[in-house]
């Protein structure tokens, strides 16, 4: 018996990193997907247009509310319906990605850079500067995000600048609280006292010396915003505002299709479908790099 329990015990011994082996291959593959699955999306956003042919607002009443599959009367195919108009959801998806793609990437161009000079500043020179920043952050975050991008978008003509302008009015922030206390935390390290005795400019020790520590938690607060953004942004136009009528977005096909829920569903759902799978993927994408460069190395 005590023979047979330590043959048991060394092969369970043998087996055990070679099961470990496997859960830790099978983690590393499912951390990969979100790669995948976004890289899929950015190439639908910038090939797909280039190979479809779509008039976003010629309408086709001849194939109105066809399923996906149908038939349509020129003789091709609606691979995924078409909506109350006749026009092909398909080709509306993958018009959709380009518009959420294109918004989600300059909207949070534009914060990174505005917030993370405004929260460097701040955090380094300290003083009345720093004051006058936080209380007008303050100011802004008393009001809803997504009430103040309404206000901006609905008070300009409709187009994809206003829109980004519209969601960087207060995407920044976040930018700007992180990179800030980065700088409070750089700027009494050791190295940067020895750059300030040694005589180096303010400006260089910004760029050298505070800058790199902020990088990483700026790309991971990138990815979490940048699904903010898109998520705003099909808000928007859901309620018809900011977009023209010309621009195709995920939110306006959804918006398009909620009268035909009953009788339609799949205008407003596959839009809605491929809308949360991007939304998901980036939010797992950015805990992981939230997890890997959030503290910025300030260890």
């Amino acid at each position: 018996m005590t023979a047979s329990l330590t043959t048991a015990s060394v092969a369970d011994a043998k087996d055990q990193p070679a099961a470990v082996r496997r859960r830790t291959a099978a983690r590393r593959w499912l951390s990969r997907v979100p790669y995948v699955v976004l890289a899929g999306y950015a190439a639908v956003a910038l090939v797909g247009p280039l190979l479809i042919d779509y008039n976003p607002v010629q309408a086709d009443l001849a194939n109105r509310l066809l399923k996906p599959g149908a038939q349509l009367s020129s003789g091709g195919t609606a691979w995924l319906g078409t909506d109350g108009l006749g026009r092909d959801v398909f080709a509306q998806l993958v018009y959709g990605a380009r518009t959420s793609v294109l918004i989600g990437i300059s909207t949070v161009v534009v914060s990174a850079v505005v917030g993370t000079a405004i929260g460097v500043t701040a955090g380094y020179f300290r003083g009345w500067l720093d004051t006058v920043l936080s209380r007008g952050i303050d100011i802004l975050l008393a009001f809803p995000a997504i009430l103040l991008a309404i206000v901006i978008a609905g008070s300009f003509q409709r187009s994809v600048v206003v829109v980004v302008g519209a969601l960087s009015a207060t995407a920044w922030i976040s930018f700007a609280r992180v990179t800030r206390g980065t700088a409070l935390s750089v700027r009494e390290r050791a190295w940067v006292d020895a750059a300030r005795v040694l005589g180096v400019r303010r400006r260089s020790i910004l760029v050298r010396h505070v800058l790199p520590f902020a990088a990483g938690p700026v790309v991971a607060l990138a990815t979490l915003e940048f699904a903010l953004v898109v998520l705003a942004e099909a808000g928007l136009s859901f309620l018809g505002i900011g977009l023209p009528s010309s621009a195709v977005s995920w939110g306006q096909t959804i918006a398009n299709g909620k009268q035909y829920l009953a009788t339609a569903w799949w205008i407003s759902a596959l839009p809605g479908i491929a809308l949360s799978l991007l939304i998901v993927n980036i939010g797992i994408l950015g805990d992981q790099l939230t997890a890997r460069f959030g503290r910025g190395g300030l260890r």
